[in-house]
């Protein structure tokens, strides 16, 4: 009978050593040295500009991608392909304004990622929920991870109707001829991270 307790303890020892050895490794994100850059369309043209990261973090298992969170601050949303200051100002507040994104009430987007399945080498298809003005949907996207050089990137496309962002949305308004702005907007992600060797 003691024969058979040491062997289970030892059994239960050695399982904990090799999961404790398995746990997935947070990675902070140097929010300072990453960007987020946004593109929306419409019928008549596009807009582009920057939102700052405000934190975030990548879950690695060795040197494999498991997970991750990140928190964008809407306060810093700017926009950069408008040169006139004065119009440059307007379409920023009227983005700002709870016509768009709310950022008084909703300074902040999250995405907590939930799901990432290998394709190879260093590139992974992400799914998380993505929280934007209090609303959460689930995003799929491709990501490249390499930790070794300490970046990663990502192109998410979103369908902000999804987060009750109605302005100029043909899915909640009819007539909108040449003033419709279409629903997908884009995030082109690239983080910055300590190595991993």
């Amino acid at each position: 009978m003691k024969t058979i307790k040491f062997f289970a303890a030892a059994l239960a020892a050695t399982v904990l050593f090799v999961n404790a050895g398995k746990k997935p490794v947070p990675v902070k994100v140097d929010a300072a040295k990453s960007t987020v850059n946004w593109l929306g369309k419409k019928v008549t043209g596009q807009h582009s500009g920057t939102i700052a990261l405000k934190e975030g973090q990548l879950l690695l298992d060795g040197k494999k991608l498991v997970g991750g969170s990140f928190t964008m601050d809407m306060t810093t949303l700017a926009v950069t392909d408008v040169k006139d200051e004065k119009m440059n100002g307007k379409l920023k507040g009227h983005l700002s304004s709870d016509d768009f994104f709310g950022v008084a009430n909703y300074p902040t987007s999250t995405l907590k990622v939930t799901k990432v399945t290998p394709k190879g080498g260093n590139a992974y298809e992400v799914t998380g929920d993505l929280t934007i003005k209090g609303k959460t949907a689930p995003v799929t996207f491709p990501a490249t991870v390499d930790p070794k050089a300490g970046t990663a990137t990502a192109k998410i496309t979103i369908d902000r109707s999804k987060y009750d962002i109605k302005y100029g949305s043909k899915s909640f308004f009819d007539n909108l001829g040449d003033k419709a702005i279409y629903d997908e907007f884009e995030l082109d992600v690239t983080l910055a991270t300590a190595s991993v060797q």
